[in-house]
């Protein structure tokens, strides 16, 4: 039974919005949904272990409303078992990437504060990438696709196409709320870098790549598709 490791990001705060920030619901659960329908084991982690928390627009039973039509994450939620898994949950560096055979880093507003800068983060997942695994990230998890880099010093995405949360889903976001989110954005950051390709899909649209190992998610609606490629890569 291959086994699923599930990187979520810890609570923090958002230097731009002063907002709680962390994980997006769909990103989480979605992919969850689709591992346990597949057979897989999974393991939810953290950078620094400990309790996790969802972005408050990502959460189905939020006053706004954002993300009321997501009854998978409404699903998961009303689950006792699955709720505990959120709890209490292992630190990254505490576990051995030897007994995992797929990564799959959570998006949210969470990584673009907690994960952009954090190496030990990016170096478990390029030591993971060259130990030939599937190695996937969705949405705003990405970004630590930015910086991470291989044993010789390159960037994991050299050479490679890839996807994340588009300017032009910002700027839907931003719209949506009013007011400035991000500290930076994934698409403007990634086409800085040389000898990649970051590619994007309409905004909102389900869309996931797989080059070679390496696998990645647009946005939420990705999720569930990113999932099933990491699915597929174990299979193949």
């Amino acid at each position: 039974m291959p086994h699923i490791l599930m990187i979520v990001s810890n609570p923090a705060t958002s230097p731009v919005t002063g907002w709680p920030i962390g994980f997006w619901w769909a990103e989480l659960t979605h992919a969850f949904e689709a591992f346990q329908d597949a057979g897989h084991a999974i393991t939810i982690a953290s950078p620094n272990g400990g309790d996790l928390e969802a972005d408050a627009y990502s959460d189905p039973e939020d006053e706004s409303g954002y993300s009321a039509e997501d009854t998978i994450s409404l699903a998961f939620k009303q689950s006792p078992d699955k709720m505990a898994l959120l709890k209490g949950t292992p630190k990254l560096s505490d576990l051995n990437a030897d007994n995992y055979d797929a990564v799959f880093v959570v998006g949210g507003q969470g990584p673009m504060v907690t994960m952009i800068d954090d190496m030990a983060t990016q170096d478990f997942l390029a030591s993971f990438y060259e130990a030939g695994k599937p190695t996937a990230a969705v949405c705003h998890g990405t970004c630590v696709l930015l910086k991470a880099k291989l044993s010789n010093g390159d960037l994991l995405v050299k050479g490679k196409r890839w996807t994340g949360f588009a300017n032009a889903e910002e700027e839907y976001a931003e719209k949506a709320v009013g007011q400035k989110i991000q500290p930076f954005w994934i698409e403007t950051e990634a086409k800085k870098l040389p000898d990649t390709q970051f590619e994007v899909a309409s905004p909102m649209e389900e869309f996931a790549i797989r080059d070679g190992s390496l696998i990645t998610g647009q946005q939420q609606v990705s999720a569930g598709a990113a999932a099933r490629e990491v699915i597929a890569a174990l299979r193949s």
